[in-house]
């Protein structure tokens, strides 16, 4: 399986970016992995959030492959476990779709055109993350996903 995380902006902390690293050389075993790091938007602070929202949408959607399976990771996506969750990757894996870009947003969402070319989303939890933790988070929720679906024992679910 071949992913990539797409995103917007470059992380902060280097914690992050530690734990980032450290999940990367875990999923080398399992599917091809690529971070894609957007670059923000510049001089945006007179523009209505929707505007942001549209120009991060337009830069987002040039860097899509359209052979991919396109997956929002976004607060009204569908809710699993992390069991569900391995199903799913698995059940795209099984259907052909073995080329998946999951995408985290700007931080006032996606615009409608994002929506719209989405095949799938989902929502890593009802709370509020920053956009540089979500990263870190759906990188190990990924890790345990191919953990699972492999009977290895990182998960004790």
């Amino acid at each position: 399986m071949r992913i990539r995380l797409i995103q917007l902006g470059k992380n902060q902390d280097a914690f992050i970016e530690e734990g980032i690293a450290f999940f990367q050389k875990k999923l080398k075993h399992y599917c091809t992995f690529e971070q894609v790091t957007l670059p923000n938007l510049k001089q945006v602070t007179n523009l209505s959030h929707e505007e942001v929202k549209r120009l991060e949408g337009e830069l987002l959607l040039r860097s899509l492959d359209t052979r991919n399976l396109v997956c929002l990771l976004d607060e009204r996506g569908k809710k699993y476990d992390s069991p569900g969750f391995a199903r799913q990757l698995d059940q795209w894996a099984l259907a052909g779709r073995s080329q998946v870009d999951f995408i985290i947003g700007g931080a006032f969402g996606f615009s409608d055109a994002v929506y719209q070319r989405a095949d799938a989303s989902v929502s890593l939890s009802d709370m509020t993350f920053s956009h540089q933790l979500i990263r870190l988070i759906f990188l190990e929720q990924l890790y345990r996903a191919f953990t699972i679906l492999r009977n290895e024992p990182y998960h004790h679910g």
